[in-house]
């Protein structure tokens, strides 16, 4: 079978890794480098922490197995995983409560989280006062590039081909299904199946294949500090960061996030703003940042910023990825509105979508295990425009 994946990012790259280690023949078309979109803009968070049960937690805890064994594989020090664990702090007693009441659930669903009354035990730099959190030991974290570059050369080995171009339309038979794309320079690849992986632009390539998404952009900023000596040891961020996640706002959102890079530099975030593909850098974005980092932890009063950097999350209108084949145009699947989460859900997608190339499940990737993320979801509420 010859598969096309349309986009490099990570998630492009773990569809890609999955399908060549399966024996399939893949070609990944991309009109930028590795990792040029999202993913070079992002933390490399690899969360259950943040998810209600449900289907995208299902996605991310098959993720986080299938990340350990792209570890041993690959090498860890190649992707820089490092499982860090995460540290969910409220800061009201009555925040507390809401927390513990969410991890509750998750427990339930198979996710490890620990109460923790003394914050400060595991983060020592945190301010005094914060009544309690919970410890999530399965969080991790990556270097997005290097992870899409290692996963991307992996495919290679197995037999894929990578090329530049941009994806202007599909090609289809009599029947209606689709048997290639055709590139801006005129090339048409030929293809038994294309896969949808181009991230934020997911709406619109699809659209290019006949199956259009509603995929917005939703714009975020990052700051970097100058390299310190190891200060902050887990991902760490305010209760209120899982609501906003799941907020349908459009306007300005920001919750504290905070974490320390292999590098020695600490990342903080996170915002979150629909402004289309506007990239203007935003100076109360930055403040507002800063200020929520420095309540979090005193001592980054007295840290340098270096740098912020923007990208835009793949935003889909009901906060679940579009995972699997589009029923308007046979041959067509998607791998695309992960919002935030698309590196930490990447493996999974990747196994997900070889299972439905297949036409069987894969080491408990079933196709038929998660209805919500399929394309006709959408179809039925509304979320992909007729």
């Amino acid at each position: 079978m010859k598969v096309v994946v349309v986009g490099a990012g990570i998630v492009g790259a773990a569809c890609a890794f999955h399908a060549a280690s399966a024996g399939l023949d893949v070609t990944v078309v991309d009109r930028g480098p590795v990792g040029a979109g999202t993913t070079g803009r992002g933390e490399g968070n690899v969360l259950l922490s943040d998810k209600e049960p449900g289907p995208e937690l299902d996605l991310a805890r098959l993720s986080r197995v299938l990340w350990d064994e792209a570890g041993e594989e690959l090498g860890p020090d190649t992707l820089e995983l490092e499982a860090k664990g995460g540290l969910v702090v409220a800061g009201t007693p009555r925040a507390l409560t809401a927390l513990r009441a969410f991890a509750a659930r998750q427990t339930a669903a198979g996710v490890r989280a620990e109460a923790v009354d003394r914050v400060v035990a595991l983060e020592p730099h945190l301010a005094p006062g914060l009544p309690g959190g919970v410890h999530y030991p399965q969080d991790a974290q990556v270097q997005p590039v290097l992870a899409a570059v290692a996963l991307l050369r992996a495919a290679v080995r197995h037999g894929a081909r990578t090329r530049t171009g941009e994806v202007l339309a599909g090609t289809t038979g009599r029947d209606g299904r689709i048997t290639g794309v055709r590139t801006a320079d005129g090339t048409v690849l030929p293809a038994d199946a294309v896969v949808n992986a181009a991230g934020t632009w997911g709406g619109e390539v699809g659209r290019r294949l006949g199956a259009p998404l509603e995929i917005l952009p939703r714009r975020g900023f990052v700051l970097v500090t100058e390299p310190l000596p190891p200060m902050v040891r887990h991902k760490v961020y305010s209760a209120d960061y899982v609501a906003n996640v799941a907020s349908d706002g459009a306007g300005l959102e920001t919750s504290c996030v905070v974490e320390g890079t292999r590098g020695g530099t600490i990342l903080i975030g996170a915002s979150r703003e629909r402004v289309g593909f506007d990239t203007t850098m935003n100076p109360a974005v930055v403040t507002a940042l800063a200020a929520g980092a420095c309540r979090l932890f005193p001592f980054l009063r007295d840290v340098h910023l270096i740098r912020a950097y923007r990208g835009f999350r793949p935003y889909c209108p009901d906060h679940l990825p579009v995972v699997g084949p589009d029923p308007r145009v046979p041959g067509v699947l998607h791998a695309c509105g992960h919002e935030g989460a698309g590196v930490g859900l990447a493996p999974a997608t990747g196994a997900l979508v070889t299972a439905h190339l297949l036409g069987r499940s894969w080491r408990g990737a079933d196709p038929a295990a998660h209805p919500g993320l399929l394309p006709d979801r959408l179809l039925t509420t509304g979320g992909v425009p007729a």
